[in-house]
């Protein structure tokens, strides 16, 4: 059976342009990543915005909740304050990122940030857009929140979903299968147990392993026939993969 590992930017290519921006899931594309994971929240006004705290003093100019805030408040903000030399960038939309992306065929990740805001018509905001847009099959919902992710999929049944996890939960490859989610987003250390991804293989569930950007990694994880690496690094990553020759030239 042969097997790709795909490179999916993480926040886009951040580590290269201020996360989760245009500018970021633009040179993620530039780099030819095959996947884009990004974040959203609901702001004050009812808009998905994509930002990846529920502060926004890591990131911007500005102090306080994103709840708090307006989309246009928010957008008022300059968000590169990790790379102050970037220039003044915006926190975008969802349906400003998507609209970028979808001439682009990459697929992409959208994480619900409900873990602790559980920001109530969220689910229901994200699936409409991206139903309106036409771009159901080329997105992922995942979520540290469970019950957010199975909600997205009672909404929308033909969405693909991933379980996000940072603990480590016993026999997770079956808790995945038996609430009918597609795939286990783990973070890297979850990858010490070597078992993990032909239990996960045996039971169809793939995975999408966060946030890795060393190279041997990358290797070492495509070798175990991950079906996606997450990376703030895409060119790293390509080539990581590059050893392995044709994308698909990976037999597991």
């Amino acid at each position: 059976m042969k097997r790709k590992t795909e490179i999916w930017a993480h926040r886009g290519a951040s580590g290269y342009a201020p996360e989760n921006t245009l500018e970021a899931f633009r040179k993620a594309v530039e780099m030819k990543a095959e996947g884009v994971e990004l974040d959203i929240q609901l702001t004050k006004d009812g808009e998905l915005a994509v930002i990846h705290d529920e502060r926004l003093d890591r990131v911007s100019d500005g102090s306080g909740y994103v709840r708090d805030f307006t989309y246009g408040e928010l957008y008022a903000l300059d968000v590169s304050r990790p790379m102050p030399s970037y220039g003044t960038v915006h926190i975008p939309t969802l349906a400003q990122v998507l609209e970028e992306l979808r001439p682009t065929g990459l697929s992409v990740n959208i994480e619900c940030k409900t873990g602790i805001y559980f920001y109530p018509g969220l689910e229901e905001k994200m699936v409409r857009l991206v139903t309106d847009m036409g771009m159901t099959d080329r997105i992922w919902c995942s979520s540290f929140n469970h019950e957010s992710v199975l909600k997205v999929k009672k909404l929308c049944p033909g969405m693909k979903t991933g379980f996000l996890v940072s603990d480590v939960i016993a026999d997770v490859a079956d808790y995945v299968k038996r609430n009918g989610v597609d795939a286990l987003h783990p973070a890297l250390y979850h990858m010490q147990d070597e078992g993990l991804p032909q239990r996960c293989r045996q039971k169809g569930i793939a995975l999408h392993v966060w946030t890795v950007n060393d190279k041997e990694q990358i290797r070492s994880l495509a070798a175990a026939g991950v079906e996606a690496v997450i990376t703030n690094y895409p060119d790293v990553a390509a080539e990581a993969l590059a050893v392995f020759g044709s994308p698909d030239s990976l037999t597991v």
